[in-house]
């Protein structure tokens, strides 16, 4: 068979094995860490918090983290903090002379953009650990220690715990397989998948009004079908003809001819519209207790991703996060510049200011489409929810967890395929070549 025949190939390239046990190991680490209760806590008071984080935002926050969230762990706060770093730092280095200059500095301009992550990481940790004890103490009921060594303590060992996952994935991207930062995601994201199918399975098939098998036979189908839209939105490459130097941007060259494609994505923002738009939504938890908490108020339904008016406001901030994200990621006239500099053109555009209009022109025909993609994906969570699919089961249906798994798990395959090639061994798909969310083939 092909898959045991790949299997033993990945298995006979000795440096692809090793990376692929230390990934499993630190995996497995991680996911024990998960279930590590900070100490002076009572695992068994934590029902509150395990109710709480079932259903509505707080159920993501909990996902992210693979349940350590709602157990109260000493990996809690998981690495979201250092994503919620990074993203502020990688809108610094657009927008902020002084960044910007260090990225242009190579590998020592790296390294201290990495540091100020870092610095700017343990900030966020500093004041969501005190926020996030304080919530655990209302739903525990005082149920817990109330002294301020417990806080600070506490406080201590989520920040270490955070920055200890953070090590994780780092090491898991120098000497395991894939971009470490995301397999974490992407590992707590699936840590919750059997026990939410599960519990799907059991409610369709045994529940008076769950459905029945032919229900339960539907939900799987769809869902099949929106992991592969979301392949497609992942992969999704617009290639223009142009003739360009094939160095600049790994461009594909036809045998024979000089005809070369400049790739423009179709979502070039992959899922960051998703993760500032989910950041705005949030902003109603914190003026939620300071207005009314009527079931009816216009706030009350922005707080419930089941509602309509929270999908509609969800999904336009998506779009104009999306044009937003690509039009300071993308410069069309940089772009030309290179072109023209290296000695390139499109063909029937003058270079120069034309050429940029023309890429900024079909940039902005492509993130139209992509927007809109990319917001129904996020927004079918509340679609399933519509038809009975539980809220567990339902989050994989689509918004940022169901991207971020079909993107890590691409990137990840896209390394495996690079190293059985790299060996002369056939690789993972008999046509064709893996694409990764950079959409470059593995070769």
């Amino acid at each position: 068979m092909k898959f045991v025949e790949t299997i033993k190939n990945i298995w006979d390239i000795k440096d692809l094995r090793t990376r692929i046990i230390i990934t499993i190991l630190f995996v497995l680490i991680y996911r024990f860490g998960s279930f590590i209760v900070l100490p002076g806590i009572n695992p068994e008071a934590l029902g509150a918090l395990h109710e709480s984080t079932q259903e509505g935002l707080m159920s993501l926050l909990d996902m992210f983290s693979g349940g350590a969230f709602s157990n109260a762990s000493i990996f809690a706060l998981g690495i979201m903090p250092y994503i919620s770093a990074s993203i502020v730092i990688q809108l610094l280095t657009i927008a902020v002379p002084a960044f910007q200059k260090m990225q242009r500095e190579g590998e020592s301009g790296r390294k201290k953009i990495t540091q100020y992550t870092r610095f700017l990481t343990v900030a966020i940790l500093l004041f969501q650990g005190p926020s996030y004890l304080i919530n655990l103490s209302v739903k525990m009921g005082g149920a817990m220690p109330d002294s301020v060594w417990f806080y600070l303590s506490s406080t201590i060992i989520l920040c270490a715990g955070s920055m200890f996952v953070m090590w994780l994935g780092e090491r898991i991207t120098d000497k395991g397989v894939g971009n470490g930062i995301s397999f974490i995601i992407l590992v707590g994201i699936i840590a919750r998948f059997p026990g939410a199918i599960t519990q799907e399975a059991l409610s369709c098939l045994f529940d008076k009004s769950g459905g029945g098998l032919i229900k339960f036979l539907l939900e799987i189908v769809f869902f099949l079908i929106v992991i592969g839209a979301s392949v497609l939105l992942v992969q999704g490459v617009r290639q223009i003809p142009v003739q360009y130097a094939k160095q600049m941007l790994g461009a594909k060259q036809e045998i024979g001819g000089a005809r070369q494609y400049l790739p423009l994505k179709v979502n070039a923002a992959n899922v960051m519209p998703i993760i500032f738009a989910q950041a705005i939504m949030f902003i109603p938890l914190v003026v939620a207790p300071f207005m009314s908490s009527s079931e009816d108020s216009i706030l009350s339904t922005l707080l419930n991703p089941d509602h309509w008016p929270y999908n509609v406001v969800f999904a336009l901030l998506i779009i104009l996060f999306t044009y937003f994200y690509t039009a300071i990621t993308i410069n069309p006239n940089q772009m030309a510049e290179d072109l023209k500099r290296n000695g390139g053109f499109v063909p029937g555009v003058k270079a120069g200011t034309e050429t940029a209009d023309y890429i900024d022109d079909i940039m902005s025909k492509l993130t139209l489409p992509g927007s809109v993609f990319l917001a129904v994906i996020a927004i079918l969570p509340a679609v399933a929810r519509f038809f009975d699919v539980s809220q567990q089961f339902a989050q994989f249906f689509g918004g940022t967890s169901l991207l971020i798994m079909v993107g890590v798990v691409l990137d990840t395959l896209q390394q495996v395929e690079g190293h059985l090639l790299s060996h002369r061994y056939d690789g993972l798909l008999k046509s064709g070549r893996i694409r990764g969310r950079s959409g470059v083939e593995a070769y």
